[in-house]
């Protein structure tokens, strides 16, 4: 009879057990959906605020299509003046990762 309670203790402990990581992977799947969120958040927040700063400086941004904008942003990139501007700022950046730049 002893051996039968001491089975039957085992299996509750493995019963419990397996409850617990049952709700702990859905913890896991909630902040990970909840990452995500901030995520794209954040990614959206990012993408209007520079698209703001990007219309700022267009002369009647409303009447150009994207491909002129594309036209305009590729022209601006391709030239050696801005992309030692952006090499210097990153290498910066780089050396502080503990702090954010925005």
């Amino acid at each position: 009879m002893k051996q039968k309670e001491k089975l039957e203790k085992i299996n509750q402990d493995i019963a419990k057990t397996e409850s617990r990581l049952r709700r702990a992977e859905q913890e896991e799947k909630i902040l990970q959906h909840r990452l995500k969120t901030l995520n794209r958040k954040e990614r959206t927040h990012r993408l209007c605020t520079r698209g703001a700063m990007l219309e700022s400086y267009l002369p009647q941004p409303e009447i150009l299509t994207d491909e002129q904008v594309n036209l305009i942003l590729r022209t601006l990139f391709n030239s050696s003046s801005i992309n030692q501007i952006l090499d210097k700022i990153l290498v910066e950046n780089q050396r502080k990762p503990e702090e954010y730049i925005e």
